[in-house]
């Protein structure tokens, strides 16, 4: 391994690109061929950490929290003239990227009350 090959792994490896390892001696002087790995960013996480973090600690809270997210999806609607119907707009809950999180609170919620009301 010479001391060019030895660089160009050294800042590859520090910079976290692979490149081809075809190093020929035709391709030698040319720069080898680089490519980008892409890492997933999450801009959303510390929304979702928080809303999955919420503790339930009072029955006031509970159910406020209940009343404040529907049970059902509220845009879905079909919209009629003279009984036929003209659109449908489906459900985009689903489209939603916190509405898992979401649900899994209105469930914490839930079953929050129903071991108050048990007691």
């Amino acid at each position: 391994m010479g001391v060019v090959d030895y660089l160009f792994s050294e800042i590859v490896l520090q910079n976290q690109i692979s490149y081809s390892q075809d190093l020929s001696l035709k391709s030698r002087w040319h720069l080898p061929k680089f490519e980008f790995k892409w890492h997933k960013i999450d801009l959303l996480l510390p929304l979702r950490s928080w809303l999955d973090n919420i503790e339930i600690t009072d029955s006031v809270t509970a159910h406020r929290i209940n009343n404040l997210i529907p049970a059902e999806c509220p845009f879905a609607r079909k919209i009629t003239i003279f009984n036929r119907t003209i659109l449908t707009i489906p459900p985009l809950c689903k489209l939603n990227p916190v509405y898992d999180n979401l649900m899994a609170l209105k469930f914490r919620c839930l079953t929050y009350l129903a071991e108050m009301e048990g007691n």
